[in-house]
């Protein structure tokens, strides 16, 4: 079965948005995880504009399912990493100016990096994802990086999925048999949702977990945190 993981660098950006700490980082992963949740995920960027590197420290002592930790592969996040030793590690192609995630690792061009980097994590025990677009070549590159997972960016398939969901899904169908082929596990976010969750799961051969925030805190705004989490796991 798929699991869930929570991203909630949002509930970040409303505290901090005001100061103070309000809405509770802390408060907001543990009921995460009470409310079904199966993962706790985080993205610190450097200028700590959601999730802090305190919040990243404090959060470790109180997960009970698993801590995923996304970035981009910096000698601070290396380190901080390391420290805290997550279950999972996502990697990242964002420099510290991007917004938000917009597409996933060059694993051809930057092979010799990522495999580097993957040796740092896998030596400590730290599962490894790294960030793809749903591109064969870009699959196998990964592979050939070390990694244990990839994630699948999912942006293209939420912007096609309203006018032909069927269209849609085709490379990231193609791209997780490749992932199957060559023995990665497969994880997706970014843009999944309540409207076009069910269908991807219901498509995707052996995917693993799902990483959701944007969309999910969102819907909690209007229908509670419990009681949206519960509507994410029925999809799954």
């Amino acid at each position: 079965m798929t699991k869930l993981s929570v991203n909630i660098n949002k509930i970040a950006t409303i505290r901090n948005a005001r100061g103070g700490n309000t809405p509770n980082v802390l408060e907001a992963a543990i009921n995460c995880q009470k409310f079904g949740a199966d993962g706790v995920t985080i993205h610190p960027r450097p200028d700590e504009r959601h999730i802090t590197k305190k919040d990243v420290y404090d959060i470790k002592p109180i997960i009970t399912t698993e801590y995923n930790i996304e970035g981009y592969p910096s000698e601070d996040f290396i380190k901080m990493v390391l420290e805290i030793e997550p279950e999972q590690v996502t990697l990242v192609p964002d420099g510290p100016n991007v917004l938000t995630s917009c597409a996933g690792w060059d694993t051809v061009k930057f092979q010799d990096y990522l495999k580097e980097i993957v040796s740092i994590f896998k030596q400590r025990g730290i599962r490894t994802s790294i960030f793809v677009d749903p591109v064969e070549v870009m699959i196998e590159g990964a592979k050939n990086c070390g990694t244990d997972r990839i994630e699948l960016y999912t942006e293209d398939y939420a912007i096609g999925y309203p006018t032909d969901r069927e269209k849609a899904i085709v490379p990231y169908v193609e791209a997780a048999k490749k992932a199957n082929k060559l023995g990665l596990e497969i994880n997706a976010g970014h843009d999944l949702s309540l409207d076009n969750l069910e269908y991807f799961v219901q498509e995707i051969p052996n995917l693993k977990e799902v990483s959701i925030g944007h969309a999910l805190i969102s819907d909690a705004i209007y229908l509670g945190l419990e009681n949206t989490i519960q509507m994410y796991k029925r999809l799954l």
